[in-house]
């Protein structure tokens, strides 16, 4: 596994990081140094591109009940060399390891997925591949979205085969899915704070993300008294410090305010409009939902003694995914005999694996720690050990997860 990960390093890298973005040469070429890996496997297996673009290895097995494993190959401009492609290339090894101790016969069907555009680094359409497996796709939202360039998403796909109008035809590779196992970097700092260097991952936070719009009066900056001033920017700075303590008083809670637009925007002028975007998460939903009831609340006050007015405007959600307790507790397993602890956390980023516990599949995510706990970002690393670890603990996962599903079968 890492001299795969070493090897596809020096492919698909540059000065400035990963290079693989989905749909684009760069990431075809890294899809077919993949299918030259799975060419010269032991033992045959069938692979094919489903219609959304996603790659499906499968090793048959003694019963068509499919445990499957999985993550992605595509990654954001300039980042690291493990997200996503850890996942795939484990899983790979985990699937020959397997094969060879059962003489290419497992009792379950093994199937590797290599989801396809997972990032939506280029178009915006984060978990592309495995919404139309799951069936939460939206065609007639995403068929316009646009690069910088204005190539659209549509077109993108047609120039790699694929048919936009048929992407939810990816649903059939749901038959016989039994299970689905994903190995991820954290992408975080937790692990490392606790000098652990594996953890279970209890389920991907909901997400509620909004545009807020505060609007008072453009005035000069220089003759207008600060006691009349009905100062936009005032406002919203004013939120941006309160979501802060509203986040903290839940422990695995978070909220950013990412992005502010001011208008006119120049600086002999007070700020008559501020355009600024909300991110809050949490596992819980009832969680999720008081945060955003109290932001809303802070940001009518704060308009309010600001003399200005406030409106919100959604961009997008999700609800919380909890992954499924049983497979919780095979990986806990797995990682407390691999590595000696473990640490149950909530994944903040959103995974391919959410999108699969969607659909009732029993779903399960193990994390391995990140230095400093870096991702999207050519400085991402994991030490060589915890990987090597990582990889123990995932194909001690798989094992057991295998014999769950056989005792469940008899």
């Amino acid at each position: 596994m890492l001299g795969n990960l070493d090897e596809l390093r020096r492919l698909s890298h540059d000065a400035y990081g990963a290079q693989r973005l989905a749909w684009t040469p760069q990431w075809l070429a890294v899809r077919a140094w993949f299918a030259q890996k799975l060419a010269a496997l032991p033992y045959p297996v069938e692979h094919h591109l489903d219609a959304a673009g996603n790659r499906w290895v499968t090793l048959p097995g003694a019963s068509p009940q499919a445990l499957v494993l999985g993550s992605h190959l595509d990654a954001v401009p300039n980042g690291g060399w493990l997200d996503g492609c850890l996942g795939v290339l484990a899983a790979l090894e985990v699937l020959t390891a397997i094969a060879e101790d059962t003489h290419g016969r497992p009792p379950v069907t093994l199937r590797l997925v290599d989801w396809a555009d997972e990032e939506g680094a280029r178009f915006g359409r984060s978990l592309f591949g495995s919404s139309a497996f799951a069936g939460s796709h939206t065609i007639a939202a995403d068929r316009m979205r646009a690069d910088r360039d204005g190539t659209t998403l549509e077109t993108a796909l047609a120039a790699c085969g694929i048919a936009i109008d048929r992407i939810g035809d990816a649903s059939v590779e749901r038959q016989n899915a039994a299970a689905y196992l994903e190995l991820h970097i954290e992408q975080g700092p937790v692990l490392e704070a606790l000098q652990l260097p594996l953890g279970v991952v209890l389920g991907t936070k909901g997400v509620e993300r909004w545009a807020i719009t505060f609007t008072g009066q453009e005035a000069h900056s220089g003759s207008t008294p600060m006691a009349v001033r009905r100062d936009a920017l005032a406002a919203a700075a004013r939120l941006a410090l309160e979501i802060r303590p509203i986040a903290r008083r839940h422990p695995d809670a978070v909220a950013t305010m990412g992005s502010v637009k001011t208008f006119p925007g120049i600086v002999t002028a007070v700020v008559g409009r501020c355009e600024t975007t909300l991110d809050m998460r949490d596992l819980d939903a009832a969680v999720l939902g008081q945060m955003l009831a109290e932001a809303r609340a802070a940001s009518e006050r704060f308009a309010a003694e600001e003399g200005c007015t406030v409106a919100w405007l959604k961009i997008w959600s999700i609800e919380p995914i909890p992954f499924d307790a049983h497979l919780i507790a095979l990986a806990e397993e797995a990682i407390l005999e691999t590595a000696g602890r473990s640490h149950a956390l909530p994944s903040g980023p959103l995974h391919d694996a959410a999108e699969v516990a969607r659909t009732g599949i029993p779903t399960v995510m193990m994390f391995v720690q990140s230095l400093a706990g870096l991702s999207h970002n050519p400085a991402e690393d994991t030490r060589r050990e915890h990987l090597e670890l990582a990889l123990r603990a995932f194909d001690q996962l798989a094992r057991k997860t295998i014999e769950r599903l056989v005792g469940e079968r008899s």
